[in-house]
């Protein structure tokens, strides 16, 4: 990835478009940063922390199955959803909060969609002894109601965000609201490669380790680099952790997956860069490509899955995707249930809603390679988080009795 001589933009993406009020709190942010960066005792200590506390280095698993179904490419799987709390999210959060612990900050607020980057947040606060508050948009709350129950057992403070969409977008404005108000005592934990600078540079850092493994790994096990990459993008962290470990890699292929929602046509979906619906534009502090009407305002999104439905992409990948480096497609919600059906049913592995987007194109392309060629899949997350929406899109009975019978027993109590 490229950056100007400006700090804090990739070509013509990025910047740090704050308030006046929070410019010395960002100012403190970047030299502390900055000074973490440079010391290689605190990477060290990070990877020591997450080969303990989380589940580092995650596995790379053969999906023997799936690539004999396709007859083509042998398909790999980088597990982070083995991680601790069950996505890649854990990265970023156990960084921060070392980085926190270094500022000297006794409190951290976050955003979260899906609820992954929510529970790491709140059990990163647990550990590290920092009080704790997540906003996270009404619709996602009722969507994600596993996720909320386990941050507030952690000691988190859940604030539903019934404004606009009540999603992602929604809820990180909120989180920005708070931070302006206290600023001297807490830190933003930003759960994605968005936002103002330096929050794209430090998530990608602290993510690298998935590609930084995944390159390893590899060569380890297949003795070459593969000829495709795959994730899902939302913000694009998990995307940006795994490209890294390749981008000096031109052979090798680059996919990013976002959500087609009810396909692109309906414009019901969260696809900016594999769509012609997103345009240019500044917003929640940084410039990137939005889904916004003529006038500016955003537009509001729709997927399957809570973690993809978000207005913005990555300043850093739409830097790649300008310079053709990554490659973006979208998936529609029926796509992705098919896939995840598919993957439970051939591998006994269940992928997160998000993760999925990924694997819907990993199949249709791997019949296309020879079987001495390999392809990853990032998979971001587990998907027993989303249980709820998975048993209502399959339309299960069983599933229907049981939650009828509980609702019964509920109410009796």
């Amino acid at each position: 990835m490229r950056i100007m001589n400006k700090p804090g933009y990739y070509g013509q993406w990025g910047g740090a478009f704050i308030p006046e009020i929070l410019y010395e709190t960002f100012r403190e942010l970047n030299a502390a940063f900055a000074k973490c960066r440079a010391d290689k005792a605190f990477w060290q200590e990070y990877v020591e922390l997450m080969s303990t506390y989380s589940c580092r280095p995650t596995p790379l698993t053969h999906a023997e199955n799936l690539s004999r179904h396709f007859g083509g490419a042998q398909i790999f799987i980088k597990r982070e959803d083995l991680n601790h709390t069950g996505a890649h999210k854990a990265n970023n959060v156990m960084g921060q909060g070392l980085l926190v612990k270094r500022m000297g900050k006794t409190r951290v607020i976050a955003e979260t969609g899906a609820g992954q980057h929510g529970v790491a947040t709140a059990t990163m606060a647990a550990k590290f002894g920092f009080a704790c508050t997540i906003y996270m948009g009404e619709e996602d709350v009722q969507r994600q109601r596993p996720n909320v129950f386990w941050m507030e057992k952690l000691g988190a403070t859940v604030v539903p965000v019934t404004s606009g969409s009540r999603t992602l977008k929604d809820a990180i404005n909120e989180a920005f609201r708070d931070w302006v108000a206290n600023m001297d005592d807490t830190h933003y934990v930003m759960g994605t490669v968005c936002g103002p600078h330096p929050f794209p540079a430090m998530v990608a850092w602290f993510q690298s380790i998935i590609g930084i493994e995944a390159r390893k790994q590899i060569m380890q096990y297949f003795g070459k680099l593969p000829a495709q990459v795959y994730a899902c993008v939302g913000g694009g962290s998990n995307a940006m952790g795994i490209f890294q470990g390749f981008l000096d890699d031109r052979e090798v292929e680059l996919i990013g997956v976002e959500a087609g929602g009810k396909g692109i046509e309906s414009k019901q979906h969260a696809a900016r860069l594999a769509s012609q619906d997103a345009s240019p534009g500044v917003a929640q502090g940084y410039k990137t490509m939005f889904l916004q009407d003529s006038d500016g305002q955003m537009c509001d999104t729709h997927s399957v899955a809570a973690g993809l439905d978000y207005i913005g992409v990555s300043p850093i990948l739409s830097d790649l995707w300008e310079q053709g480096r990554v490659r973006f497609e979208s998936a529609t919600d029926a796509e992705v249930m098919a896939a995840l059906d598919l993957t439970i049913k051939q591998e006994g592995i269940i992928p997160a809603l998000e993760s999925a987007h990924a694997f819907v194109h990993a199949f249709k392309e791997a019949g296309q390679l020879r079987k001495d060629q390999a392809i990853i899949i990032n998979q971001s997350g587990r998907g027993d988080k989303d249980i709820f929406t998975i048993a209502h899109a399959f339309d299960d009975p069983s599933w229907k009795a049981f939650i009828r019978e509980k609702g019964k027993q509920y109410a009796a109590d």
